[in-house]
């Protein structure tokens, strides 16, 4: 089901774009070393590795990921509270949910 347009009244929390350039530099970076570890696990299974060096491999990958995305979350939900035209109960109720979607 879509959204409803965000409005001078009620903003779209989840269409907030990060404007802390220190923390969307770190997230990045993250991100593009989840995407080299993840290109080695798949040489990895091509190179006929053992499991355990494949599974260690893909749990950093993916530690990586959900660190990115909970930094992105955590982030994302200071400047909106801060924000005033925001409604601070609305955007922490759907940046709750996408904390839950990533459990």
């Amino acid at each position: 089901m879509p959204h409803p347009p965000a409005t001078p009244h009620h903003p779209d929390a989840l269409e907030h774009v990060l404007q802390d350039q220190e923390q969307l530099h770190a997230i990045v970076r993250r991100l593009k070393r989840a995407h080299g570890q993840l290109g080695a696990v798949v040489r990895m299974l091509e190179e006929g590795r053992s499991c355990e060096d494949v599974i260690t491999q893909m749990a950093a990958v993916n530690k990586a990921i959900n660190t990115a995305a909970f930094t992105l979350i955590s982030s994302n939900l200071r400047e909106c509270i801060i924000d005033p035209a925001m409604d601070a109960d609305e955007v922490t109720h759907k940046l709750q949910r996408l904390f839950l979607s990533l459990a």
